[in-house]
């Protein structure tokens, strides 16, 4: 059973009898996209956003992973090709990367673009240049990769030695040449809409992209030792320490701010945030503390 706008996928109606036995479900802005037990795929929600595959319905089996920008899916099949679909401009269609699109093992996407790490543990990218899909001038820099992360409009890759190569938007965090020196020993990458928050083997965090996404860290620098973990909204990171206590930074209207809640923020376990607005965190003792926009949390 689907709900919310039928214009957005909210009407699953024409595909009910299709949706037994799923898997995993990826969406769009506007669309959702099923794996079945089986290894197929059903899709639903606005033909220009993915939910019309019946172009590639046929090609669509053995599927193991979908992840989707916002207009368009990529289906990860089980002899690591790869099946693409909805928007041709943004990631719908990867005609020009598909003899490179072999043993691919994980994808990641920005808003309009998709980067896919192959079995050699290189990268192949596709979709809007402007937002990731052109990655020709760092792909020399692409090998060993270990993993991707994302914002709207660019990469970050973290290679085997613990460095970082980004790409994509500058301003969103594809352009890290400013910290660059910083980023060895990186153990992990988080990501808002526009900017990236590395944890390295220290413990510390090294933050890039739009300062007011929390790309600027410096008013926490301080606090961010022992970092064990870091959650994202979409303009607000927060970080757990080794004590159990959280530190926050980024747009205050996006949880940035947990200055209220600080004294409650002991023992947190885990944190999970909204798309834009909110954070909530687990306490020790199964309680639970949250921030961000007030709206949200009424």
């Amino acid at each position: 059973m689907t709900w919310g706008s039928a214009y957005c996928g909210g009407d699953s109606s024409a595909v009910q009898d299709q949706l037994k036995g799923v898997q995993q479900i990826q969406a769009t802005h506007k669309a959702f996209a099923a794996i079945l037990a089986d290894g197929s795929v059903v899709a639903w929600g606005v033909a220009d956003f993915g939910g019309d595959n019946a172009a590639v319905r046929d090609q669509l089996k053995g599927v193991q992973q979908i992840q989707a920008t916002g207009v368009a899916f990529a289906a990860i099949l089980v002899d690591g090709s790869v099946v693409t679909w909805g928007d041709e401009d943004y990631g719908g269609d990867s005609s020009a990367v598909r003899d490179q699109l072999k043993g691919v093992q994980q994808i990641q996407a920005t808003d309009q673009a998709f980067a896919a790490i192959l079995a050699d543990a290189s990268v192949v990218t596709w979709g809007g240049a402007d937002f990731g899909g052109d990655s020709l001038a760092v792909r020399d820099q692409l090998r060993g990769v270990q993993q991707i992360q994302a914002t709207d409009k660019a990469f970050a890759a973290i290679l085997e030695d613990g460095s970082v190569v980004t790409w994509g938007a500058a301003k969103s965090g594809g352009d890290s040449s400013a910290v660059r020196g910083q980023l060895r020993g990186v153990h992990q990458i988080q990501a808002t809409a526009a900017a990236f928050a590395a944890i390295l083997a220290d413990g510390s965090v090294v933050t890039w992209g739009n300062a007011d996404a929390g790309g600027d860290s410096s008013a926490v620098r301080d606090q961010l030792r022992g970092v064990e973990q870091i959650q994202a909204t979409g303009g607000a990171f927060a970080a757990i320490l080794a004590d159990g206590s959280v530190v926050a930074w980024g747009h205050a209207d996006y949880g940035g701010d947990s200055s209220a809640v600080r004294d409650e923020l002991k023992g947190v376990q885990q944190i999970q945030a909204t798309l834009f607005y909110a954070f909530a965190a687990i306490l020790a003792d199964g309680s639970v503390v949250t921030w961000g926009h007030a709206d949200l949390l009424l």
